[in-house]
């Protein structure tokens, strides 16, 4: 954890400086306005810290001005850097090729001022269109025919929220554009398949009644991600009960037709929190006629564990959120979103992600609520 916080704020510093830089060349200000723009990004690059003890202490509205401050700002910068990149990367190949032909090309150079005003001009645009698309929540449909499905029930519908992160910005009005989308579903079982709450949850009795409304045929099921245990452990499974869901820690159960399992997501390990069976002596023990469909919050699929399991549904990774972040989360992640065949008969379904962390913008990346049918084959 400590390490993940200091190459955070590293990380989030050099974009800062970067900004920073870019703003000095375009303006040439003085010393008193760099002490002032200097300390604003200060304050910006500890706003989490800021939320978080704000939170703690309870000044609900003071936290949650800083977060949507602080969280819009990070998304508006990071977007002016990654499009600063990109102008910057352009001039660099001018003065190249100037420089390799002897040749004066500065004239079809950007200027400081248009580097600075145009990338900044974009993201802006971007934000305030992201922030609109990440309130836009899209049903996702996908049908798996598999001859595990009993004839006789013929059809089993699952619908999928995840990382939902409810919190300081998302509240009662996200939370229930994202049930609409359930209700209309109509599912016979609702999972949650991690980050359902983010930071401090003191103040959420009201979206756990919420959820509580929904009462699938089947039940309700939910794992945990990592922002469970960032917000609290017990905390987090206390408001996952109130909200009617049964937690699934390394465990399984057996329904009509299917058998869901369940496991901790791997940031129990660091918080010495990490309960029950590994995944592949979970799995192992049902018998191959069953149906088993695999909650996992990280995209990731264990080696030992393919040809176990039939459908692993997975959330974390938001599809990156915020684009082009979804190039640097698609290096890591082979299927960052969407449905993928795995080898041994197992395959894999990612959501972009039913919410938002962080920055309340999502940009080529929508936010979902998936819906599952599972239905007899021969």
């Amino acid at each position: 954890m400590t390490l993940f916080l200091l190459t955070f704020f590293l990380l989030y510093g050099s974009l800062h400086l970067y900004a920073f830089q870019k703003a000095r060349a375009a303006f040439a200000f003085g010393t008193l306005t760099s002490i002032w723009i200097a300390g604003f990004m200060l304050m910006m690059i500890v706003s989490p810290i800021i939320v978080r003890l704000s939170e703690t202490a309870g000044f609900d509205l003071f936290a949650r001005l800083m977060s949507y401050s602080g969280y819009t700002w990070m998304g508006v910068l990071f977007l002016f850097a990654s499009f600063s990149l990109v102008i910057d990367m352009f001039r660099l190949i001018i003065y190249s090729c100037g420089f390799i032909l002897r040749q004066d090309l500065s004239y079809l150079a950007v200027t400081k001022h248009y580097a600075f005003f145009i990338p900044l001009t974009v993201s802006i645009g971007i934000a305030v269109y992201g922030y609109f698309e990440a309130g836009n929540i899209r049903t996702e449909n996908l049908t798996i025919k598999s001859h595990k499905i009993p004839a006789e029930i013929n059809r089993v519908r699952i619908a999928q929220i995840s990382d939902v992160h409810l919190g300081l910005i998302v509240k009662e009005d996200r939370l229930k554009r994202i049930l609409a989308e359930v209700k209309k579903a109509d599912p016979d079982i609702l999972v949650s398949t991690g980050d359902l709450v983010d930071g401090q949850i003191n103040n959420l009795s009201g979206l756990a009644a919420m959820l509580r409304e929904i009462n699938p045929r089947l039940g309700k099921y939910a794992i945990t991600g990592n922002h469970e245990f960032y917000a609290g452990l017990d905390q987090s499974l206390n408001f996952s009960a109130q909200a009617g869901f049964t937690m699934l820690r390394g465990e399984r159960v057996d329904l009509e037709g299917i058998t869901i399992a369940g496991v901790d997501d791997p940031q129990a390990r660091s918080f010495g929190l990490y309960r029950g069976k590994p995944e592949k002596d979970l799995l192992s023990e049902v018998p191959d006629s069953r149906f088993i469909l695999l909650l996992k919050h990280r995209p990731l699929v264990d080696g030992n564990s393919r040809g176990l399991f039939d459908l692993q549904i997975s959330g974390h990774v938001h599809r990156g959120q915020i684009f082009p972040f979804s190039i640097i989360t698609g290096l890591y992640y082979q299927t960052q979103a969407g449905f993928a065949t795995l080898s041994d008969g197992s395959s894999l379904y990612v959501s972009r992600g039913s919410g938002t962390w962080g920055p309340p913008i999502r940009f080529l990346s929508p936010p979902e609520v998936t819906v599952i049918d599972l239905v007899h084959a021969e």
